[in-house]
């Protein structure tokens, strides 16, 4: 398995403090959704140009890469959805040039499920997608979120699905927080299309979610990490850490340095 932590936890940071952190850190890789105040990852400076092509070959003489791009196109919404197509065409466009092997969208803004959500008409957006990337040598992952975070609906929502183009970006926490599902639920519905997958810790606190450093909540981590390690999986283990969202959640550094340290320990338990 392999260790990132996604740019959406610091957001007052440039991409050479981003890049230095991940380095001294041993990160693998960096997953890029938003880089200073620039959120459109095609328009992001630090990818453009002689500017970008250093940066990438600094990447490699690290032995980093972007794994992934996080786009903000939900694909569940009725309204904007012209938008929402364009934005992700646009990372599937783009990560190529960056060497990123996944593009992420959603169904819906909220990571919790809402009565907003149209899954037939999301469906009917990813297959567009998927169909999109074929050739391009990017594959367009769903995360499970809203509605999606129930398993057994994303299990549903995938079939049919070609892995060459699609899959699933397992949040571990949407599932178990939203859903109470365990992880061998989770696994069982979705594991033969699972490609990537973000963690976060939190805790219920008078009904409402209060996000934690790694360890200091009740999401089932080492559970996940085991089951995905028995079924010999060999992609990404990304912290999201929410900040960009939330300024009051602890610093970037702090986080990013604890989440490197109690990773490696859980991997070393496997």
């Amino acid at each position: 398995m392999k260790l990132a932590f996604s740019t959406l936890g610091c957001p007052g940071w440039s991409w050479d403090e981003i890049f230095a952190t991940a380095k001294d850190l041993g990160m693998n890789g960096i997953e890029v959704r938003g880089v200073a105040n620039q959120m459109f990852a095609p328009q992001i400076k630090a990818f453009l140009g002689e500017r970008g092509e250093k940066n990438l070959a600094r990447l490699k003489k690290a032995g980093m890469e972007i794994p992934m791009l996080t786009s903000g196109a939900c694909l569940g919404l009725v309204d904007e959805a012209e938008e929402h197509i364009k934005e992700a065409e646009a990372y599937i466009d783009f990560a190529p040039s960056i060497g990123a092997s996944y593009v992420r969208v959603v169904v819906t803004t909220n990571p919790a499920p809402t009565e907003e959500e149209d899954l037939l008409l999301a469906k009917a957006r990813y297959d567009q997608l998927c169909d999109y990337a074929r050739g391009k040598g990017v594959a367009v992952l769903i995360e499970t979120a809203g509605e999606l975070a129930n398993s057994r609906s994303m299990r549903s929502f995938m079939r049919g699905v070609d892995p060459e183009v699609g899959g699933v970006l397992w949040d571990l926490h949407h599932p178990h927080r939203f859903y109470g599902e365990s992880v061998e639920k989770t696994y069982d519905n979705i594991g033969e299309w699972v490609r990537y997958m973000h963690v976060k810790d939190s805790v219920l606190h008078e009904g409402k979610v209060e996000y934690r450093m790694m360890g200091y909540g009740d999401v089932p981590v080492m559970d996940a990490l085991q089951i995905l390690n028995h079924n010999g999986y060999d992609g990404y283990v990304t912290l999201e850490w929410l900040k960009r969202w939330n300024p009051d959640l602890q610093e970037p550094g702090i986080v990013f340095a604890h989440f490197a340290s109690y990773m490696n320990y859980l991997k070393n338990q496997l």
